[in-house]
């Protein structure tokens, strides 16, 4: 009797250690899958997209009548004798996007001859978008594209191109001749960019009968003040634009200061005729 109680105990001892082995099994087992579970979920998880960068928006939605940025007076000193001197508007498809105008005139001086003067300017919007990008370096491309098209011209001769200071927001001067009806013809074309648009204007004259040929300097001169008038043009529709936004807004706050004070009125009716109001106590 007194050694069975020992055996009974060292076997149910021994019976005791399956038991907790499997408990710690299963309690090894559960961690790891819960570690490997959180390390699936983290790395499942898919971060935030970063955003495309937003475009820069374009300074100028609309362009002005090509026909009347330049000034009148303007028109009759570079081109006398313009035969349309409103201009002659050039076609477009969308005349926010894209416009032209231009003169020309022959100034008949007798018998010493014939003065020529031809002037067009052109106007070329771009807009901001997101895959292309800003309405600004959009222009700043085709401004250069007009530049080397101005270099480029079929006949010309002695061409030569410089800067040209205090015209938007960058400008080109490229200067040269050209014969042809055998006559010698003087051209000056300035081409600008300010903000999303670019400006491209040429003139150019020659003398006929006899007349002198007029000077590159004139040309010059002339082409630059008008191209500054034009580009002038353009900027002005930002400001009018800001003009006619802040007229809506002012018309706006208007509006409703008018609606609140007749909704202060309506109550100060009101309690004048309610029961609680003095005047109201006054009578009874």
């Amino acid at each position: 009797m007194h050694r069975s109680a020992p055996r009974l105990s060292r076997i149910l001892a021994c019976a005791a250690v399956p038991v907790m082995l499997v408990a710690v099994g299963c309690s090894s087992d559960s961690g790891s899958d819960g570690k490997k579970s959180a390390g699936s979920s983290s790395s499942g998880t898919a971060g935030p997209k970063p955003s495309e960068p937003t475009v820069e928006p374009a300074k100028f939605t609309d362009l002005p009548d090509p026909c009347a940025s330049i000034g009148k007076k303007t028109i009759e000193d570079l081109v006398p004798d313009a035969k349309k001197k409103g201009g002659t508007a050039g076609g477009s498809t969308d005349l926010s996007v894209r416009s032209s105008c231009s003169w020309n005139g022959l100034d008949d001086q007798g018998v010493k001859g014939s003065q020529y003067r031809w002037m067009d300017v052109g106007f070329t919007r771009f807009d901001s978008d997101q895959s292309l990008g800003s309405g600004a370096k959009r222009a700043t491309a085709d401004y250069t594209k007009q530049v080397t098209k101005a270099k480029e011209s079929e006949g010309a001769e002695k061409v030569a191109t410089e800067p040209a200071a205090g015209i938007g927001d960058e400008a080109t001067l490229v200067t040269y001749g050209l014969s042809k009806t055998d006559e010698d013809f003087v051209y000056a074309t300035v081409v600008a960019r300010t903000g999303n648009v670019v400006v491209t204007l040429t003139y150019n004259g020659a003398g006929y009968a006899g007349a002198k040929t007029p000077s590159s300097g004139d040309i010059v001169k002339g082409a630059q003040k008008a191209v500054k008038e034009a580009v002038a043009a353009v900027e002005k529709t930002a400001d009018s634009e800001d003009a006619s936004s802040a007229g809506g807004d002012a018309k706006g706050d208007a509006t409703d200061g008018s609606e609140d004070t007749k909704k202060d009125r309506a109550d100060a009716k009101g309690d004048a005729g309610s029961e609680d109001s003095p005047k109201s106590k006054a009578k009874s």
